[in-house]
């Protein structure tokens, strides 16, 4: 799509900067979305870096990288659950999510995956719909005692 952006796999190195990227993408969304105490809860301060490399050793998420910084990450497990899209705010607008979403489907393809699935967020969801994911229902989850909403939507592959 564009020639500096490369995907990469998941380096313990980086588990900071994709802390950070996933609080202010969280904290960047308009709060007539999700309100500022909603993004307090689903991103909440200080950021839990010891959690959050634990978590990302686990998931080991896609990178794009565009110059060498994280610009957004995906999660793809082995049921075909994407967990955890989010773009950097100094990248949004730029096709970040849309060439990561790419990758992941084109790798769940190659790995035999059938049917991918994701909670996505009211921000999120017009990117999978682009896919042509297909909302299943709308549901309300509870993050730090503060509810979210977020769509459970999926896309058979062929």
């Amino acid at each position: 799509m564009r020639e500096n952006y490369k995907v990469v796999s998941y380096c313990p190195s980086r588990a900071k900067e994709i802390a950070e990227l996933f609080y202010l993408s969280v904290h960047s969304i308009d709060p007539n979305i999700y309100s500022v105490s909603q993004q307090c809860a689903w991103a909440p301060s200080p950021i839990n870096y010891h959690k959050w490399e634990k978590r990302l050793a686990n998931k080991k998420p896609f990178l794009l990288l565009i110059n060498d910084k994280v610009a957004g990450f995906m999660e793809l497990e082995k049921d075909g659950h994407i967990d955890c899209a989010y773009v950097h705010p100094n990248y949004q607008q730029r096709g970040v999510a849309t060439y990561l979403l790419s990758h992941l489907i084109k790798r769940a393809k190659y790995s035999y995956i059938s049917t991918l699935y994701v909670e996505a967020s009211i921000v999120a969801k017009p990117l999978f719909e682009k896919f042509d994911f297909k909302t299943i229902k709308s549901q309300t989850v509870i993050r730090n005692d503060v509810p979210l909403m977020q769509y459970l939507m999926q896309k058979r592959l062929v």
